[in-house]
């Protein structure tokens, strides 16, 4: 087989559509991707096939070889020869873990295909099916890799007949997670099936693979695979059935190239009109069309600066381009272009429609920005849409106050590099407040800051709670300081279906009016309020149900910034609201406009706003992981224990062979340390895996505490405030 090594091949197949490949490698952490990435890199010669599989080439980032997992996506394009064709394969390596879930949502929004990598020992885990649903909510065709068989051999002992078994109850959950998550149309086209072809099974250790098409065109049978291994052959089965052969002709086989995928693509995840010029240049993923790009990763480099790297759905990026970022609303001028290797970003003139490209130059640029070119009319893409939220925070400091300036600087980069991390200052406390997805997500930031030289210091992870109302409040007056001015607002809680909308992304702040009015309509709403949404803030909805007051669109936006400032920081204990839609029912206004100015309009509506959630019955609500454990069935009772002792649910558990699979919930105030507890209580035979679940309340006996701990933390008094004393 040709290896392509040179740059000038990758070059010259960016421009072939028919022959590129935009794909991902996705699956539940520990189940083999980058051991797989290994050996697909070393079909185009980048690193050497004996080094495959143990050299982790797209985990280049020093934390992630200490630790064994992906923490970054890392990008690569490869070359492939299939039937006779030079194809380009442009790859990215996701992580497993769920902390980082929000790396494999942006990866997802620049490729068209993934393969779904699955132990076949451990079965479709709980991050198997978030990664699968997350591809799907992309329009993002998947296949599926069995990885590991080796150890059903091995550790098991399976004859062929008991594999086969193994796969097939494998292919059915995932085509019955086909089913749950796509559309009707979608999964039957999508379904995969080992006669098909869409299926391959193999070992990224042992370097092995096999699928139906290679069976025939091999003749090789799973009777081999087992002879192979008794008689310590397992390097010519290599050798006559290579992994990078079997994955890669699958790939090319099966999965859509830039055309066809844009076609289908373009309508679910732009927000454009798909006839327009733009549009169609889009669809048809034209390279002499105007460009237009999603940028999916931020990189702030030393020497470079900022590094945006994206997905060219039309056009062609090269230098010297000028364009425009929609969202930021800001020109800027293309000033470099490069092309991933692994870990090297390399420099080309150009890079066409239809590949993954990175771009220097726009200084501006945050995750999801669309790039078009100066001069075109286009909107943005679809926001990115994540499974999760920051659920737990750390306070940081620097341990010589000198640094503290670094330590801003830092704080800020690594927020634009990962969106998922928050970072704020609290101004009652003076502390430099880091949240994001979980413990081992912020021990990353820390790891992180480290390495850019700064020695820190972070107090224990603390759970981010949300603020609810379970009630109605009657009409809350608010007046302005200079007294000219009143306005009065109610609050009450928006329907779950609602706060469901939100949530996925069917109803968001820069949608088109008249389709959010729909979805509205679609969910309960009446008419009026659902044409007269004047912000959204999170889960949050502000409408005006006046009429006829006069000024009022002139102080819109001041009203708007202050309902999104008391969602942001509720009045219980600073923390975000969830869940509230707030009515505003009636104002009075100054006739001069220099009376009713945002100093006057805003603190009037805010301590309203608090005023009306106070008096609504509120509550906390905390966040909650779904953990499902799988456990030899002797440690099911230490198991339901560890989960019981945590204020954790069991809501099912089921038996599989000898194994027990327990689904349960556990909040994740109480999940701080659970993997040490659940090694000891099943003396580290336990197999495991966590996903944002939902918010619910934090039951009543406990949520004075939560209140008065946190607001003591934040620095306030330790009960909130009165609400009369707001407003009055």
């Amino acid at each position: 087989m040709r290896r392509y090594k040179h740059l000038s091949d990758v070059q010259e197949l960016m421009w072939k559509h028919q022959q590129v490949r935009d794909i991902g490698i996705i699956a539940h952490i520990d189940h083999g991707k980058t051991t797989l990435t290994d050996s697909l890199v070393a079909d185009s010669g980048i690193i050497s096939e004996k080094h495959a599989g143990e050299q982790l080439f797209t985990d280049f980032m020093e934390e992630e070889q200490e630790r064994g997992i992906t923490i970054q996506t890392a990008a690569v394009s490869l070359a492939h020869k299939y039937e006779g064709n030079e194809y380009l394969i442009n790859l990215l390596d996701t992580p497993g873990h769920v902390d980082f879930s929000g790396d494999v949502t942006r990866a997802l929004r620049a490729i068209d295909g993934a393969i779904v990598v699955v132990d076949a020992v451990e079965g479709v885990m709980v991050q198997t099916e978030t990664v699968l649903r997350q591809a799907i909510r992309e329009n993002v065709h998947p296949i599926l890799y069995i990885n590991k068989v080796d150890r059903l051999i091995d550790e098991l002992k399976l004859n062929p007949e008991e594999m086969q078994e193994k796969f097939i109850k494998i292919i059915t959950k995932f085509n019955e997670l086909l089913r749950k998550y796509a559309p009707d149309e979608l999964a039957e086209k999508w379904k995969v099936s080992v006669e098909g072809g869409s299926v391959a099974f193999g070992s990224a250790t042992e370097k092995w693979a096999l699928s139906a098409t290679q069976m025939e065109k091999k003749d090789i049978t799973f009777k081999d695979i087992i002879e192979a291994h008794k008689n310590d052959k397992v390097e010519e089965l290599a050798e006559k059935s290579p992994l990078d052969e079997v994955i890669l002709d699958m790939v090319v086989h099966h999965l859509p190239n830039p055309d066809d995928a844009q076609a289908e693509r373009i309508p679910t995840i732009w927000r454009g009109d798909p006839s327009s010029e733009l549009g169609k240049n889009m669809t048809s993923s034209n390279p002499d069309g105007p460009l237009c790009m999603i940028v999916t990763d931020v990189e702030v480099d030393e020497q470079a600066g900022v590094v945006s790297t994206g997905r060219i759905f039309s056009g062609t990026l090269e230098v010297g381009k000028e364009v425009r970022l929609v969202n930021a609303r800001k020109d800027a001028r293309v000033q470099q272009v490069g092309v991933y290797m692994g870990p090297d970003r390399v420099t080309v003139d150009k890079a066409p429609a239809g590949n993954i490209a990175a771009v220097i130059g726009m200084e501006d640029a945050v995750v999801g920005e669309t790039i078009i070119e100066k001069g075109t009319e286009g909107q943005g893409f679809e926001g990115l849409q994540y499974v999760s939220e920051p659920v737990v925070t750390v306070a940081v400091e620097p341990k010589d106050y000198k640094d503290l300036p670094q330590l801003i600087s830092e704080m800020r980069r690594i927020s634009r590099e990962d969106p998922n991390v928050d970072v704020s200052i609290d101004e009652e406390t003076g502390e430099y407040l880091i949240s994001g997805m979980g413990e081992l997500h912020l021990q990353i930031v820390r790891h992180d800051l480290e390495d850019s030289g700064l020695e820190v210091e972070t107090s224990e992870p603390l759970v981010v709670y949300r603020e609810s109302i379970e009630g109605k409040s009657k009409p809350i007056e608010g007046v302005s300081p200079n007294r000219h001015n009143r306005l009065k607002f109610a609050v009450e809680p928006l329907k779950p279906e609602v706060t469901e909308a939100l949530d996925s992304g069917e109803i968001f702040d820069k949608q088109n009016r008249k389709d959010r009015a729909r979805k509205l309509r679609e969910l309960g709403w009446e008419t009026r309020p659902a044409k007269n949404v004047l912000a959204l803030e999170g889960q949050n909805i502000f409408v005006n149900e006046t009429k006829g007051i006069q000024y009022l669109r002139e102080i819109e936006e001041y009203m708007g910034d202050a309902f999104r400032n008391a969602m942001e920081e509720g009045p219980l204990m600073n923390e975000p609201v969830r869940g509230v839609k707030v009515s505003l029912t009636d104002a009075k206004l100054h006739e001069d406009a220099i009376h009713r100015g945002p100093a006057q309009i805003m603190p009037a509506s805010r301590k309203a706003i608090h005023a009306a959630v106070l008096v609504a019955n509120p509550t906390v609500l905390e966040p909650y992981l779904k953990v499902e454990v799988r456990t030899p069935q002797e440690f099911l009772g230490n198991v339901t224990q560890v989960i019981q002792g945590r204020r954790g649910q069991v809501k099912s558990i089921e038996s599989e062979e000898e194994l027990a699979i327990v689904d349960s919930s556990i909040p994740v105030a109480e999940s701080f340390g659970l993997s040490a507890d659940m090694r000891s209580a099943t003396e580290g035979r336990a197999i495991w895996g966590s996903e944002f679940e939902k918010f619910d309340e934090v039951p009543s006996s406990l949520q004075e505490e939560a209140i008065k701990e946190t607001r003591k933390r934040k620095g306030l008094k330790p009960s909130p405030p009165d609400p009369r004393g707001l407003v009055e």
